[in-house]
Formats: structure tokens, C-alpha cells, sequence
């Protein structure tokens, strides 16, 4: 196998540079949220990836390593449920040990964080995000499809923040379902020291039934919190974050919006996402991706590949978000499941 070359950076024909890599590691999931995996669909006969199709640690290192000679920085490992994939604590500790890796974090719906979170810090991963939707047990188990509790999740957080882990929360808002738990979010974890985001339901997949209706504006949310919890305007961490960020007035704590739907950022976005399989997206809204198992399983060298990457970026042109947004409701297309690419 040759050695990777030196680094350069890679732009696409926006000029947005390659950055952030979302690396799933499977396709399952024990959840069946209504947005991401029905159970109407991803019910007990949906096929999922057989495990000779998944790519093995070894291929998920050696990718690694060649998206980061190309510019990449951060490595976020997703699913599906990446916790359902075993050994994953090993895959952490080689991805860290890449020179250029400056940053690797795990998003996970946090019912098995409890079991895995100290050898997961142990492994070398600094951040987690958790994906929580209600803190109402019976909405929290319609809007999971399993009837899983709340207080699983929450166990999972606090076993997080004991080993070390910087926590970070995800709360997808979707208005007539789970609205009324904004406020209950929000202080809830202002209390515990952990970052909210709000997430605005977006049309992921083809599956969820999305309707532009159903989407509660950031601006709205931030109303909202704002008349019970003073908040003041962050500024960005980095090029390309997602989130806005708004501080408690006097405080450290803050919260982020997610904003896809009502003010995309599309112009600023950095992400590749390579599904469990080994293709390769240019966007959580794509229709197709590009094969690199094939390339990386019939004796391509890293070069080899690393050209295959580097043509892929340079073609990219996707601005899904800024595209639905002057086009409402929606653009209609087929796009790849999000249990496939993680979020």
C-alpha cells in the first residue's frame, strides 16, 4: 500500500474546502423515530447491510486518513445507532492516533452510553452528542418508535459528563408533536451545564412524511426561550458550524439553532459523509453517492483513491437547503435515508 502525500486542500465549486468528514459505521439502529427510521418502513423484515458489506475498521482508518490528507480536520462517527457497532472504542483510538485529527466526536440516541461512555473516553473520543426529544416519557416514547424511556437516555448523559465527556444535546422540534417540550429542554439541561441545540424537522429521506407546516421556525424558538431565559447572540466557533449560537444572559451556558429548513447554510457547508457501506455523499440530502469500496477492495492505491476523492469535491455544486427553500414545498426528488449517513 503506498503512503499517503502530503496534504492539500481541497474546495468544491463553491469554494467550500472539505473539513468534516460523518464516518457511519452501521445502518441499524434500536430506535424507529418517525422523522428518521418508521416503523411502517424500517419494520422486522426491512433489510438491512449484511456484515461483509459493512466496511471493516481497517478501511474506515485507511479512508481516514487519505480525507485527511485532502483537509479534513474533524471525524464525527454516525449510523444509524453507531453504539450497536462492536468495538467501536477500538476505531476511536485509531482514527485518533491519524495525524491531522484534531477533533473526533460520536452522535448516538444515548440508550447504551451508560455501558460504553468510560471506554469510550478511555479510547481517545472528547465529544458526544445525544439525540433527545422530550423529556415526557410518553411523547419521548411515540417520537422513538421502541417506547424507550427518557430517564435511559438521560442515564446514558450523565455517564457521559462522569467519564469526561464534553455533552452536547440534540432536540429535533417537530411542531404538533413535540413543541411544548422546548421550554422543559431548555431548562432542564441550562441546569445540568449541557448545550441544547434545537433542531428544525427537515425533509431527510424519503420516508417521514415531511410537511413544511410541521417545521417550527429557529426565530420562534429563540422567541420563546427568550421571554422566560434572557439570551445573547454568539458568535461562530469556526467556518462552516451549523449552529447558532445564543448564551444565557450572564451565564456560560448556551444553546444552538439548526436552522436547515428557514435559513439553510448551504454556502458554508464542509461535511462529507461516507455511508456504513463505503459510498461516498456530498450532502444529507443527496441522491447518489460515489463507490469507494470498490476501489479500496480490488488494489487501488491510497493515491489511486485520494484522486477518486479529490474529483468528487471539486465537482460538488449541492445547495439542497438554499434550493427547498426558494422552491417550498420541497424539492421532489429520492434521497438517501439518513440512517444511512447519520445526521
Amino acid at each position: 500500500m503506498q503512503e499517503t502525500p502530503l496534504s492539500y486542500q481541497a474546495f468544491d465549486k463553491l469554494q467550500r474546502p472539505l473539513r468534516d468528514l460523518r464516518l457511519s459505521v452501521t445502518d441499524q439502529c434500536n430506535f424507529r423515530c418517525r422523522y428518521c427510521m418508521p416503523e411502517e418502513i424500517f419494520g422486522p423484515d426491512y433489510a438491512f447491510l449484511a456484515k461483509d458489506q459493512l466496511l471493516s475498521f481497517p478501511e474506515l482508518v485507511r479512508l481516514t486518513r487519505i480525507f485527511v490528507s485532502l483537509g479534513v480536520q474533524k471525524v464525527r462517527i454516525t449510523g444509524g445507532e453507531p453504539l450497536m457497532r462492536k468495538g467501536l472504542p477500538e476505531l476511536i483510538r485509531r482514527i485518533g492516533e491519524i495525524e491531522g485529527v484534531r477533533d473526533i466526536a460520536v452522535t448516538t440516541n444515548g440508550s447504551l452510553l451508560a455501558r460504553h461512555a468510560q471506554a469510550l473516553k478511555d479510547a481517545g473520543l472528547r465529544r458526544v452528542t445525544v439525540s433527545l426529544d422530550s423529556l415526557d416519557d410518553e411523547r419521548f416514547g411515540r417520537m422513538n418508535g421502541r417506547g424507550f424511556k427518557v430517564s435511559q437516555v438521560l442515564t446514558g448523559i450523565d455517564a457521559a459528563a462522569a467519564a469526561g465527556l464534553q455533552v452536547k444535546v440534540n432536540m429535533v422540534v417537530q411542531k404538533g408533536t413535540n413543541d411544548q417540550d422546548v421550554l422543559p429542554m431548555a431548562r432542564y439541561f441550562r441546569e445540568k451545564g449541557h448545550i441544547l441545540r434545537f433542531i428544525e424537522y427537515m425533509d431527510v429521506g424519503n420516508s417521514n412524511g415531511w410537511r413544511l407546516d410541521q417545521v417550527l421556525p429557529s426565530r420562534e424558538i429563540v422567541s420563546l426561550i427568550q421571554r422566560e431565559m434572557p439570551l445573547e447572540p454568539v458568535g461562530a466557533n469556526h467556518y462552516g458550524e451549523v449552529a447558532q449560537r445564543y448564551r444565557y444572559a450572564g451565564e456560560e451556558g448556551e444553546i444552538g439553532l439548526i436552522s436547515s429548513v428557514t435559513q439553510a447554510f448551504c454556502s458554508t457547508c464542509t461535511r462529507a459523509r461516507l455511508s456504513a457501506e463505503g459510498k461516498l455523499y456530498s450532502c444529507l440530502f443527496a441522491s447518489t453517492g460515489t463507490d469507494l469500496s470498490g476501489p479500496l477492495r480490488d488494489g487501488r492505491s491510497d493515491e489511486q483513491i485520494r484522486r477518486l476523492i479529490a474529483e468528487f469535491w471539486s465537482g460538488r455544486d449541492d445547495r439542497y437547503s438554499e434550493e427547498r427553500l426558494r422552491n417550498t414545498p420541497g424539492l421532489k426528488r429520492k434521497k438517501i435515508e439518513m440512517s444511512h449517513i447519520g445526521g
